[in-house]
């Protein structure tokens, strides 16, 4: 391991995967995977090599739109949305797209591509957007092998997500606090779930009023090597990629992991730092004290108003990426006023 970076001694112990939209830094570090939210996707058309694919996407739906003045408003997910304006989430949702495209194009492997937030609690408007998501990448002659529709770790998700992974659509379970929502993810078959280590360090200084925890009693870290536990000794494929980083060192608590998504100031940390890195998660060493659970709605929904931190983190990550999605529409419709309904 002499003379190797920490980035290049934990690329042959786990995949890398960028957790960003910007496209300069995707092409900067070349992770094999890439996965965006909705809070990086509106970072992202802020910066100006993003403004093309912003005017293009107003463009062909202002031209669709022209065509079929009443196709947005009969769109069944629309439908639930009706306090939205149409266009603005049709180049929302074509822009998400796109960005996954332009991203797929710079990397090996797959991209992520979320259904909007406040269909969290709606396991039939969350499908029907998975699959309008999915059709739009089909039409841009993307094999979909290559996405990951992103949906929020509530029972309703997970249940969209069971029916979605039959139907040969891989999905990516977010906002994910609890090993309640990691047994359940597992139990539906979904291809991968994104556990927050950061954010649940942050509950955790809060709760505890403490401003620094040492790696070995960071809750985000520990739920992550709990969870890989779980899966590698009830021999789940669900593929596990630690997310929400707020420090190096707990990438480095996490080597070894399926998968990590980080942040590109990260990626540029671990990528000049010349330590040695040890592994630290192994299919081959396992802990094997974890009985397997697989729960019905009622036991899941108990569980989960159990775990306060769970619960709470849950709520204001759904909240987080509405509000994230609403700044984006504000923007776009104060930069193209013609996308406001009459």
């Amino acid at each position: 391991m002499t003379g190797q970076t920490v980035l290049e001694q934990l690329r042959q112990m786990t995949i890398v995967v960028a957790d960003t939209g910007d496209l300069s830094a995707i092409e900067q570090f070349r992770p094999r995977d890439a996965t965006t939210n909705p809070s990086l996707i509106t970072a992202a058309a802020a910066l100006p090599a993003t403004q093309p694919l912003i005017a293009r996407a107003v463009a062909d739906v202002l031209a669709r739109y022209s065509q079929q003045p009443n196709v947005l408003e009969k769109q069944s997910v629309q439908k639930q949305l009706s306090e939205k304006q149409p266009a603005v989430e049709a180049v929302i949702d074509l822009l998400t797209v796109r960005l996954g495209i332009s991203i797929l194009e710079l990397v090996e492997g797959r991209v992520s591509t979320e259904v909007d937030a406040s269909l969290s609690f709606d396991t039939e408007a969350t499908l029907a957007k998975a699959r309008e998501l999915i059709q739009s990448y089909q039409q841009a002659g993307i094999d979909t092998r290559r996405v990951l529709i992103k949906i929020a770790s509530t029972w309703q998700g997970i249940q969209a997500a069971r029916q979605l992974e039959a139907e040969g659509i891989a999905c990516n379970l977010t906002l994910l606090f609890g090993l309640h929502q990691a047994s359940a993810c597992a139990e539906a078959g979904v291809t991968l779930i994104s556990p927050f280590v950061g954010r649940i360090l942050d509950w955790q200084k809060k709760n505890e009023n403490r401003q620094e925890i040492p790696i070995d009693e960071d809750d985000g870290v520990q739920s992550v090597k709990r969870i890989y536990h779980y899966y590698k000794q009830h021999g789940y494929r669900t593929e596990i990629m630690g997310a929400s980083f707020r420090s190096a060192e707990q990438i480095m608590a996490l080597a070894g992991c399926d998968l990590l998504t980080i942040a590109p100031a990260l990626l540029k940390e671990l990528q000049e730092k010349q330590e040695p890195l040890t592994r630290q998660l192994s299919p081959d060493a396992i802990s094997n004290e974890l009985e397997k659970s697989i729960l019905t709605q009622t036991q899941f929904d108990a569980w989960h108003q159990a775990d306060r931190m769970s619960h709470e983190l849950l709520d204001a990550g759904i909240k987080g990426f509405i509000k994230a999605r609403e700044q984006l529409a504000e923007t776009l419709l104060r930069q193209f006023p013609e996308l406001k309904a009459e």
